[in-house]
């Protein structure tokens, strides 16, 4: 057996070690990256599709570039088509070798033009596995486990593009699918709300991320807004990260755009389609376009707030106005 990432044993021992205590973890975005992610690495990516992305973190990492990155998660878009399009662009810069996914497109703004890039180019080792597998593979990982039982795929050819394992049950007598824990050198995640040591609240849907944190070495964090610890903990039973899981916080409000966050902003449609065909034309041979959107969003800029000033305010209002919930002049600075 072979693992991506730490083995169960190593992940258990990193465990161990690791401090735990509650202290302030704020840090600048550019330090955590520097810090926590390195070349080849498992990298865990929380979110679901083009929800809650941790898109800030990613266009660091592509800032500072890094080789043979391996990606986990259940299912994504955005971060890791910014991350294939940098590799597309200058893999000398940043390179992926391998993912281990159940998907990997945009829903309704279309297929991933990237992943075919990479596919058909023969430039990126895939794992298939479906949206259960991977979030069991996570929480297999979460509560220290090697392995852990499930009936699915049985019946499916997916046991040809990955590494479960079938035996029969000692128990039942009848086939049951092993699957094997995938514990990432780090996480990235993006939240609503975080305290300063790691505490965070995610409103919505959790998307696995609390699997995919506890079975990582190490977590990056972005939030919203940062609020206070007593005010995190008046409500403890809404933490949906705990403090000793998380290694850096940043405060990065619009840290999951363009993809939406729940109560906070929805899907910049235009913005994501904009990107979307630039990518498509990449796939086609024609990177120009696409390496001028990376010039100017993400490598012409220091950080997420200089992102989103480059476009319209209206578009921003927008994105907003349309997504119930928490509103930005209730503790947010409207960028202008």
């Amino acid at each position: 057996m072979y693992w991506t990432g730490l083995s169960p044993d190593e992940a258990r021992q990193y465990l161990a070690n690791k401090d735990k205590s509650k202290k302030d973890k704020r840090m600048t975005l550019k330090a955590a990256v520097e810090k926590f992610v390195n070349d080849g690495d498992n990298i865990g990516i929380g979110g679901f599709v083009n929800a809650r992305q941790p898109i800030a973190i990613v266009h660091e990492i592509i800032r500072q570039g890094r080789k043979d990155l391996i990606l986990s998660f259940q299912s994504a878009g955005l971060a890791p088509e910014y991350l294939a399009g940098a590799m597309a662009i200058d893999p000398d810069h940043l390179s992926i070798k391998r993912m281990e996914l159940a998907y990997f497109a945009h829903e309704a703004f279309g297929i991933s033009p990237l992943l075919r890039y990479l596919t058909e180019n023969s430039l990126v080792e895939l794992e298939d596995w479906s949206n259960y597998n991977m979030s069991a593979r996570f929480k297999a990982a979460s509560i220290g486990l090697p392995f852990i039982p499930c009936r699915s795929p049985l019946g499916s050819d997916m046991l040809q593009t990955n590494r479960a394992k079938v035996i029969t049950c000692p128990f039942t007598e009848r086939p049951i699918m092993l699957l094997p824990a995938s514990h990432p050198n780090v996480a990235l995640i993006h939240v609503q709300e975080a305290d300063i040591y790691g505490n965070c609240r995610i409103q919505g849907p959790l998307y696995t991320c609390p699997e995919i944190a506890m079975a990582a070495a190490n977590i990056i964090v972005t939030c919203d807004r940062l609020i206070e610890y007593d005010e995190m903990t008046r409500y403890p039973n809404r933490i949906s990260l705990p403090y000793f899981a998380v290694d850096a916080v940043i405060e990065v409000p619009f840290g999951s755009y363009p993809g939406n966050c729940n109560g906070i902003h929805y899907f910049d449609e235009q913005h994501i389609q904009e990107f979307r065909g630039l990518c498509e034309k990449a796939r086609k041979g024609d990177k120009a376009g696409l390496k001028e959107y990376y010039d100017k969003y993400i490598f012409g800029v220091k950080n997420t707030t200089e992102f989103v000033n480059q476009l319209p305010l209206s578009q921003i209002q927008h994105v907003q106005k349309i997504e119930p919930g928490i509103r930005l002049d209730a503790g947010f600075t409207v960028l202008e």
